[in-house]
């Protein structure tokens, strides 16, 4: 088990999250929508903690009826015992939940073989930049 800081920038001249497929005009879920991701991973909720790795990947708004997310990414580590390793996360993501479960489907280097889940929990979301910090604990099986 470790926990992780996800810092999703989607504005400003460092967008960590660009969107590539912009959603339906008429959708309040943002329906459509697609977003190329390079999150940092860092140890605390503050962007100037230790960055740890970088959330290589992508997210879809993917719900006609709620904000939900598919999410497709790897956590790149880029410190310590598991730099160069990865594990990588499929799964659905409403982000307005308390707390969302997605699966580990997968690792490489000292993750090989990884199995697992990932709980993620909004530690901040700005609207009016749509920017968030979201805490990932992560249980992670592996050989």
């Amino acid at each position: 088990h470790f926990r992780l800081y996800w810092h999703d920038i989607v504005g400003g001249k460092n967008a960590t999250a660009v969107p590539v497929v912009f959603p339906s005009r008429n959708s309040t879920t943002a329906f459509g929508m697609i977003s190329v991701i390079d999150d940092p991973l860092t140890m605390g909720p503050e962007l100037s903690s230790k960055m740890v790795g970088r959330a290589q990947g992508f997210y879809s708004a993917a719900s006609q009826q709620e904000v939900g997310l598919l999410m497709a990414m790897n956590f790149a580590f880029m410190e310590g015992k598991y730099n160069g390793s990865t594990i990588t996360i499929l799964g659905r993501n409403t982000v307005f939940s308390k707390v969302r479960e997605m699966p580990v489907i997968g690792g490489s280097g000292l993750f090989r073989f990884a199995r697992g889940y990932v709980e993620a929990r909004t530690h901040r979301f700005d609207p009016a930049t749509g920017d968030a910090v979201v805490q990932y604990d992560c249980y992670v099986m592996h050989y």
